[in-house]
């Protein structure tokens, strides 16, 4: 695989706030410029994780920021019994490791009227959105279904009625009946979720510092997990569960089998990318990477078989994979808890 490097210059050393103007950097952004940080090149086995993962992938980077450091809140995801942990990483994490607030924000008044104020200020809002007014979402969603998404806004012209934004693995700009949409939050009678995010006090923590952070929130996230075994493994639980899920796909249509593999198959799939390289970044944990990668790398070819049995309506023949995947994970857990020294007592 290519390694992850950032598209940028490399990020200033010194845990000190950031010694350019508060919002000099959102002056410089633009679309027609932006170039993506390695976890979103299409080298990738996954170039999109999740909605809320890529804002911040995307804001992280462009900040000159480390997105590798956050990571590690994949180690504890988990089967839920009809979907994946939909992973996100804490507000608590990215101020520990960038110095970044985040806070939800009250939809009191119009969008935006809130976006306007709040970029004035140097403080982009996140917002759900509905990617029927997503122009980036032209393959999938654009002007053909409603779904329910995450962008960050980092630019608005209200008078031009243009909004730029970071949605899954780049920089976009919208603008016309798109732009007054999704500020009508999609004629939404009730607002959606928004949050505002404060970067003024960003740090540059040296690389070593940032890492030593970052293998202690791992620590953390890996307390409250079991103890790896196969006995307890979330992946058998899933491969029952698409066992007896797939059927009923088959008898619908693709577009009801995308909507259950975003939830279940990408979700596991792009959460074990992520930790195998989270891993590889910290150093010294190549086994676990080499399994939780192995994980990755099948839960991917399953998404497309499994797409291509739902459109041919035939049963699934997967076992292989599953096996792949179960055991990459029990390796993965295995050798990282092997190589780290931790308490097993819930934080």
């Amino acid at each position: 695989m290519a390694p992850i490097l950032p598209s940028g210059p490399p990020a200033p050393l010194g845990s000190e706030a950031s010694p350019l103007p508060d919002t000099a950097w959102l002056n410089d952004l633009s679309p027609d410029t932006y170039q993506r940080h390695g976890l979103h090149s299409d080298e990738r086995i996954w170039p999109e994780k999740n909605c809320y993962m890529d804002v911040w992938i995307a804001l992280v980077h462009t900040l000159g920021l480390q997105p590798l450091a956050m990571l590690g809140v994949t180690a504890s995801i988990d089967f839920l019994g009809d979907q994946w942990t939909f992973v996100k990483p804490s507000h608590d994490g990215l101020r520990r490791l960038y110095g970044i607030e985040v806070q939800e924000l009250t939809l009191w008044r119009p969008l935006a009227a809130h976006v306007l104020d709040h970029l004035a200020a140097g403080r982009l809002i996140s917002v759900e959105a509905d990617a029927f007014w997503l122009p980036d979402t032209a393959a999938t969603d654009y002007r053909r279904n409603h779904s329910k998404t995450t962008v960050m806004i980092v630019g608005c012209d209200a008078q031009a009625e243009q909004l730029s934004y970071f949605h899954n693995a780049g920089l976009y700009r919208l603008d016309g009946e798109d732009y007054r949409q999704t500020m009508a939050n999609g004629g939404l009678a009730m607002p959606l979720l928004a949050e505002w995010v404060d970067t003024r006090r960003r740090l540059h923590q040296p690389e070593a510092l940032l890492q030593r952070l970052a293998r202690q929130r791992l620590i953390e996230q890996l307390a409250w997990w079991p103890d790896g075994s196969v006995a307890d493994n979330p992946v058998r639980r899933f491969q029952q569960h698409c066992t007896n899920e797939m059927p009923a796909l088959v008898a619908q249509d693709l577009q009801a089998y995308h909507a259950w593999a975003f939830a279940n198959t990408r979700q596991f799939g792009a959460a074990m990318e992520m930790l195998a390289l989270h891993l590889r970044w910290l150093g010294g944990h190549e086994a676990a990477a080499a399994g939780f990668e192995q994980a990755s790398m099948a839960s991917k070819t399953l998404i497309l078989k499994a797409a291509r049995s739902v459109a041919a309506s035939r049963p699934l023949a997967a076992d292989a994979l599953f096996d792949a995947m179960t055991d990459g994970w029990a390796q993965g857990h295995a050798q990282l808890r092997a190589g780290l020294t931790f308490s097993a007592t819930r934080p």
